[in-house]
């Protein structure tokens, strides 16, 4: 029980209201000790009204009087006077005077913190003023011992006292604690326990119930963690089974392509001469997605493989994807145009490059026709000393707010609608897999610039 947050508050609320009550108790028994004296001066005034109604009293009722005041001889100063008005004798010299006038707070801790030090029973003069004005000033003697132990007596029972208070206090806070704060912890706890057993069941995020701010604040920021968690987990999950699916359907694709590249070696024996220019690119194109759909299969995850870097004309590549482009643009107005100083050749792996490529010009494409406006798009190659740069600029509206903060993730960078969002995760991976980068330069009503930076390696193609 210690070691939890209710025991360990338990305790600690315990030790500071003992504290609070030690650091009370000194001022306490310096108050103590000035009442008890002013009890004895007032006592010794009374007792001295007989002598005063009476001047002749016998020895006998003197002394009883003093014994009742428990003081030795009791002095009043009266019209600048100074009379004994009853005495006895003393056992010991007087040791010291107290002056009740004028003494300050820290003064009177500090003579009775020493009073409870000295067990030595002495004899003290101790001066005040009467009460109701009944003269100047009052003084007796009297003994130190009973004042100290009704001092010692009266310290007992205010750290009794000190102790009931603090146990019933800390108690109190014990059991309030447990239900405002402890309470509701354990509820977050099991919810949290809860949710780990199955952190795909959106049934079991937390509701936040607390009344406590902060409780309320943990509880919400709980809920938001695991919500995102849980969405990224069933992303997963689909993300594998789309995988699987992938894989499926390229193992079967793979078969009908190999199929239709038996029937293009037959075109290419064409006379034809529109034939015999359109079979190349039809044979290319059916290759490339052979060699697409064996990747996927050898590879078996939402991972693309490493590139084969081989020095390429960057011309050739641009011209395959625009050749293609071109047949999918049919009567859209839309120009494509490249700026590709020869010879310009870069260190790529040419087939994911094709890809990058025809992504990032079909997704231009695709965004000027759904404006239903003319556009234009253009490629633009330079090189830097440390590396290639690739630009593709288009005319189109421009990504909206959505589509830039989700960019290059898959299944959320889509603009289109129907569309998946892989296009640019695609080409953002490849891009990567050759040591570059490929960012978002520009966008807007004016179009979107996207450039590709290649590195050079060791500045040698």
């Amino acid at each position: 029980m210690i070691n939890s947050l209710s025991g360990r508050l338990l305790v600690l609320t315990t030790i500071f209201v003992m504290i609070a009550e030690v650091l009370i108790f000194v001022p306490s028994i310096a108050r103590f000790r000035e009442d008890y004296m002013l009890n004895r001066l007032e006592r010794a005034q009374i007792a001295s009204l007989t002598l005063l109604a009476d001047d002749m009293i016998d020895a006998d009722l003197e002394a009883e009087l003093l014994r009742n005041a428990e003081v030795f001889n009791v002095v009043l100063r009266r019209d600048e006077i100074r009379q004994l008005v009853l005495s006895s004798p003393m056992p010991r010299v007087i040791s010291g005077t107290v002056d009740l006038r004028d003494s300050s707070a820290l003064t009177l801790i500090g003579e009775a913190t020493r009073r409870m030090m000295t067990a030595e029973n002495e004899v003290i003069r101790v001066i005040g003023a009467p009460v109701r004005d009944a003269g100047l000033l009052i003084e007796v003697t009297m003994e130190t011992a009973p004042m100290r132990a009704a001092m010692i007596d009266y310290g007992l029972r205010i750290l009794a006292l000190s102790a009931v208070i603090s146990v019933i206090t800390a108690f109190l806070l014990f059991i309030a604690m447990r239900i405002l704060l402890v309470k509701p912890i354990k509820g977050v706890v099991g919810h949290m326990q809860r949710y780990a057993a199955a952190p795909e069941d959106a049934r079991r995020i937390i509701e936040p119930t607390a009344r406590v701010t902060e409780l309320r604040e943990a509880e919400q920021a709980l809920k938001s963690l695991q919500t995102e968690l849980t969405s990224a987990l069933r992303q997963k999950e689909r993300l594998a089974q789309l995988g699987s699916a992938v894989s499926k359907i390229s193992h079967d694709l793979r078969n009908i392509l190999t199929s239709a590249q038996l029937f293009t070696d037959r075109i290419e024996m064409s006379e034809d001469p529109v034939v015999a220019r359109m079979a190349p690119k039809l044979v290319g194109s059916i290759t490339r997605a052979v060699h697409l759909c064996e990747s996927t299969l050898a590879f078996g995850r939402a991972e693309e493989p490493s590139p084969t870097l081989t020095v390429v004309r960057l011309a050739d590549i641009v011209e395959d994807v625009l050749d293609s482009e071109r047949l999918a643009i049919g009567s859209a107005d839309i120009a494509l145009e490249t700026d590709i100083a020869e010879p310009f050749e870069i260190r790529a792996d040419p087939e994911q490059m094709y890809r990058v490529l025809g992504n990032l010009i079909r997704n231009a494409r695709q965004a000027i026709v759904a404006s239903g406006k003319a556009g234009r798009i253009t490629l633009i190659a330079s090189e830097k000393p440390e590396a290639w740069q690739i630009r593709l600029r288009d005319t189109g509206p421009g990504l909206p707010a959505k589509a830039k903060e989700h960019l290059f993730s898959a299944f959320q960078g889509s603009v289109r609608k129907g569309g998946s969002g892989l296009g640019l995760a695609i080409s953002a991976e490849l891009v990567r897999g050759h040591g570059g980068d490929i960012v978002l330069v520009d966008t807007g009503g004016d179009g979107t610039e996207f450039l590709i930076t290649l590195p050079k390696g060791d500045g040698t193609i």
